[in-house]
């Protein structure tokens, strides 16, 4: 229940971004140039979302790494490949955590219609974000935190960027 709350959370916030103004000048100083333009291209309540996590890695690890501040702002980079609308992230959101199973059978295919397409974005998206960030030539700890934020943590325990990413996701899920 308390991770639906949240969720809803997200969704109303993202509703609201219209009124919202990210603060871009954060963002510019943790990142890259061609990563700020990338970090560009995404939706006002991605952006925003973004900082917020940018914030709370800072609040937990204030001398926090390079790469993992600028995972906290480009985790959802690939998000900007296929705009989607609130409701149809939160669907997305709301279906893997009640079913799923039919959330992951939702996002294999690439071209079934577009009514797939949140399942297949939120699938998708950490792949997505690495390919983006590899034009940029981002550092490769940022690239794999970016590819694995959805993953199971515990899956990587033996990974060097192991605690970085238990970082980012405690502050994602905070978010």
């Amino acid at each position: 229940m308390k991770q639906i709350s949240r969720r809803l959370a997200q969704g109303l916030r993202a509703l609201l971004a219209f009124a919202m103004s990210p603060d871009l000048a954060l963002a510019r100083k943790h990142l890259t140039g061609c990563e700020y333009a990338a970090f560009s291209a995404l939706s006002r309540s991605e952006q925003l979302h973004s900082l917020n996590v940018l914030r709370a890695v800072l609040d937990s690890q204030p001398s926090a790494p390079r790469a993992l501040r600028a995972a906290a702002l480009l985790h959802d980079v690939g998000k900007s490949r296929r705009r989607l609308a609130v409701w149809q992230k939160t669907l997305a959101v709301l279906m893997q955590s009640f079913a799923p199973a039919l959330s992951q059978r939702l996002s294999r295919d690439e071209s079934p219609g577009a009514w797939r397409n949140p399942f297949i974005v939120r699938r998708r998206h950490p792949q997505w974000g690495g390919e983006i960030l590899r034009k940029c030539g981002s550092d490769s700890e940022l690239i794999w935190l970016v590819e694995h934020h959805q993953a199971e943590a515990s899956e990587m325990r033996k990974h060097p960027g192991y605690a970085l990413l238990k970082c980012l996701q405690a502050a994602d899920n905070a978010s």
